[in-house]
């Protein structure tokens, strides 16, 4: 799993590639607080080597919490910048700081 940061100067927007290494599943997502945490927003594609990859822009200067969904599973992010309690969620999750 990785997540790589693009911050665009012209744009108050920085790209950031979330990438999931899931050769057994079928689908994977990438959900949090920049899409409403909706798996169909945040649909990732899979290689051909069985990695999924999803880019997504998000508003700098932010923190946002997320996960993955891979095959219905929350998964959180292993090089995430922190992890942050959620008691929605009781557990906790991934963060991105951009």
């Amino acid at each position: 799993m990785s997540v790589k940061k693009q911050f665009i100067k012209t744009k108050p927007v920085c790209k950031v590639t979330f990438t999931v290494e899931a050769k057994e599943a079928n689908n994977a997502a990438v959900v949090g607080d920049f899409n409403n945490w909706n798996p169909k927003e945040g649909e990732m594609s899979k290689l051909k080597n069985g990695t999924f990859k999803g880019v997504f822009d998000v508003t700098k200067d932010s923190s946002y919490e997320f996960k993955y969904v891979i095959d219905g599973a929350f998964v959180n992010e292993v090089e995430a910048d922190s992890y942050r309690y959620n008691e929605f969620a009781g557990a906790e999750n991934s963060v991105l700081e951009v």
